[in-house]
């Protein structure tokens, strides 16, 4: 049984070896900075961090390790305009992930898909107001989950843009997915 497994793991990592991009660097380094929109009212905003090793196995497909940081939060007022609510999000994911290329030309549309873990940290802090006095009451909590990406976008040149849903699930009754607005380069993969 370790002989098969040994065979198939050398096979593997020939067929792995041997393959790869024809008209491009095999190997590139993608780096993304964005804008996070996370699910649920009270939406508001953050930013977000990736970075992504990548390996082409042919012109049309690349598969990756996907690093990503996100800050996402969201406030609620109270009928006076004051801050009464104050929704946190951390997110770090460790995705794998492959991108499928429609074109060889400078300018490449993509279509991809990611899944992996997600660790979710979330704090809220909520301030009550009662007559004269305000009561605050912070919380939180700390979750890994399993989620995925759908993503397109495009290249052109050493410059990426993309747009990718992270479908998390919830957290404590909070959806922790959120949408991801990237634009960012890449160091290697250019043409051979």
């Amino acid at each position: 049984m370790k002989q098969l497994l040994l065979t198939c793991i050398f096979a593997l990592g020939a067929l792995v070896a041997s393959a790869q991009s024809e008209t491009f660097k095999p190997f590139k380094v993608d780096v993304a900075f964005g804008y996070g929109i996370p699910g649920g009212g009270d939406a508001k905003g953050g930013v977000l961090f990736a970075i992504e090793p990548k390996y082409a196995i042919s012109d049309a497909l690349a598969f990756g390790l996907r690093f990503e940081g996100a800050v996402l939060a969201r406030a609620s007022m109270d009928v006076d305009g004051y801050v009464e609510s104050v929704d946190a999000k951390l997110s770090g994911s460790y995705l794998a992930t492959a991108d499928y290329y429609f074109t060889t030309t400078t300018v490449r549309p993509f279509f991809g898909l990611g899944a992996g873990l997600f660790q979710l940290v979330q704090a809220q802090s909520t301030t009550i107001n009662m007559g004269d006095e305000y009561v605050d009451l912070d919380e939180s909590s700390t979750a890994t989950k399993f989620g995925f990406t759908p993503r397109a976008g495009i290249e052109a040149g050493h410059f990426r843009a993309a747009v990718e849903y992270n479908v998390v699930g919830k957290n404590e009754g909070v959806n922790g997915n959120y949408l991801g607005i990237k634009l960012g380069f890449f160091l290697g993969g250019g043409r051979k």
